[in-house]
């Protein structure tokens, strides 16, 4: 929090002021004696938070939980481990979550290549795989004796054949470079000023996600924080409206601030006191701001397609949102 940042850094950080506003916000596990209603975040172990999550609540559970990497969030260290160990880990945990499903819920599980593995083992014991994204994260400068690292999966299972899949609210608006024409008129395609775009279904191969950096408005110093962009996909895929979005590993609140942002109800739980604090600080600004970076008009589009006008003015007034890319 006391960093030196560079100009025009938009970070979000906590001040000492806001520290002591959020702090008795935090609702620590250990405090309760009820279930939770939606729209909670608790601050504790995943062991202990999931006896105060009701059972058969939840619409959309995604998961981005620790990879088997050697990293520190906060005061927390995860150690890397066997793959063996890993995998006995992750099922200790993620058995404990189902309970807490509805009959047409819908899963979401991050992990890089290795942890892919683990995660496919542990959930096809209890869910139906459906498909496995993968996201281009082009960040880092690489290795010097292997291939660079430059996507991550995330694992789409339900819990039985009757679920929700919105496939409108998630179509990408991509630039036509062959516009073919019939009877003169664009065919399949739309045509404007500003270039010539087509709406099309999603794939299971994203390369439009841009991961948070120091620039971008939804930027904090979680080590692993996921773009609004993603989570918003996937939300807006798998519920609706009014809907329970639960995140077992909320860390800056990501999950829970795009929830709030598209309508959904959200529980989240984080161990951290200062990833809580953040949440909440995010939960804050998202009362006066619900722009989604590359979401625009109920599209998904392409890095850097959105025209100047969209990017200047949401609704009348000056969104820097848009000022970096989308």
């Amino acid at each position: 929090m006391s960093k030196s940042r560079a100009p025009g850094n938009r970070t979000i950080v906590l001040s000492e002021d806001e520290i002591k506003t959020l702090s008795p916000k935090i609702i620590h596990t250990e405090s309760l004696k009820n279930k939770i209603k939606p729209d909670t975040i608790l601050c504790g172990d995943i062991f202990e938070a999931i006896k105060f999550v009701p059972e058969n609540s939840v619409d959309l559970l995604f998961l981005d939980p620790p990879y088997n990497l050697s990293r520190k969030f906060e005061s927390n260290v995860f150690n890397k481990t066997t793959e063996e160990k890993y995998t006995e880990w992750f099922d200790s945990w993620f058995k404990l979550l189902m309970p807490s499903l509805k009959d047409d819920a819908s899963v979401y599980v991050c992990g890089d290549w290795k942890t892919s593995i683990s995660i496919y083992q542990v959930i096809k014991n209890y869910l139906k795989v459906r498909n496995r994204i993968t996201w281009e994260r082009e960040k880092g400068r690489g290795a010097k004796t292997n291939f660079k690292n430059s996507h991550e999966d995330i694992w789409f299972a339900t819990k039985s054949d009757n679920y929700t899949f919105n496939l409108d609210d998630i179509k990408m608006k991509r630039k036509v470079l062959a516009p073919y024409r019939e009877n003169g008129k664009p065919k399949d395609w739309d045509e404007s000023a500003d270039g010539n775009f087509r709406l099309t279904h999603p794939s299971n191969f994203w390369n439009d996600i841009s991961v948070p950096f120091w620039s971008m408005p939804e930027n904090t110093d979680h080590p692993t924080q996921k773009p609004e962009k993603l989570v918003a996909k996937l939300i807006l895929a798998s519920t609706n409206e009014n809907d329970v979005v639960f995140d077992p590993f909320l860390g800056s609140g990501t999950t829970a601030v795009v929830a709030k942002k598209l309508n959904r109800r959200y529980y989240g739980v984080e161990l951290s006191e200062e990833y809580n604090m953040l949440s909440y600080k995010r939960l804050e600004m998202a009362e006066n701001d619900t722009s989604i970076q590359g979401y625009f008009d109920g599209v998904f589009w392409e890095r850097n397609t959105l025209s100047a006008q969209k990017k200047e003015k949401v609704d009348g007034k000056s969104n820097p949102e848009f000022q970096f890319g989308s």
